[in-house]
């Protein structure tokens, strides 16, 4: 009555389904240990630029220091290089006006911010799929198992328990190892599902501040502008 036994002893189909949900539980874990690094990574990076962000240093000095990591750009970092990037292009187009420059700006910060959201989301639907579907298969498992030890019965005239344990045992491993693999794969998939909607709203709040203080820095030399204009 082993694990080992009562998997020899079901049949094929059985067996099958064993090591499939075997191999997703194998998958779910893989990708919980994957999920958890890149969030916290992304929770802590996030932390420290929007640290360095706000201590007062100059924006053009911080755009070089964060260019200077190339391709390892990445969350809040990610929507900076990109706003600031293409602001101080459009500043450069002298018939650009300053509500197309904000636009323009906005409109690189939103994709980076969808970048940055596809990679966090990236096999988070796996997570969900596994958590899913691993108790039905594992059901089907078990009926398969059931119905196979119920038709064994037919064929003798006195059923004893003993002839029905294993039977029955093997068919509700299935199960079990379905709800093995489903319940971690749900917990962490909502667990990283509420971390991912709280680094969203971070990317959002942060690109609505930089954009406020991009806004203040180009109608405000516009103004100047004007002003000197109106003393010539």
């Amino acid at each position: 009555m082993s694990f080992l036994g009562l998997f020899l002893e079901a049949s094929l189909l059985v067996q099958a389904v064993m090591v499939l949900l075997v191999a997703m539980s194998i998958l779910s874990w893989a990708l919980i240990y994957q999920r958890r690094k890149i969030l916290k990574a992304a929770e802590t990076e996030a932390l420290k630029f929007e640290e360095r962000f706000w201590s007062g240093v100059d924006l053009a000095k911080l755009y070089k220091e964060v260019s200077a990591k190339g391709n390892k750009v990445q969350g809040t970092e990610h929507l900076f290089h990109s706003g600031f990037r293409e602001f101080a292009r459009l500043r450069q187009v002298r018939s650009m006006d300053p509500v197309s420059v904000m636009s323009g700006t906005q409109r690189s910060m939103r994709v980076a911010h969808s970048r940055e959201m596809e990679r966090l989301e990236t096999h988070l639907s796996v997570l969900a799929t596994i958590g899913s579907i691993s108790p039905y298969i594992g059901l089907f498992g078990t009926v398969w198992g059931i119905m196979n030890a119920f038709i064994a019965l037919g064929s003798v005239q006195q059923a004893t328990l003993q002839m029905v344990a294993p039977g029955i045992a093997e068919a509700l491993v299935a199960t079990a190892m379905g709800l093995f693999a489903a319940i971690p794969a749900v917990i962490a998939y909502n667990k990283f599902s509420t971390q991912v909607a709280t680094i969203d709203g971070n990317y959002i709040n942060f690109a609505e501040e930089f954009t406020g203080i991009l806004q203040r820095q180009t109608f405000g030399s516009v103004a100047q502008a004007e002003a000197q204009g109106q003393e010539a």
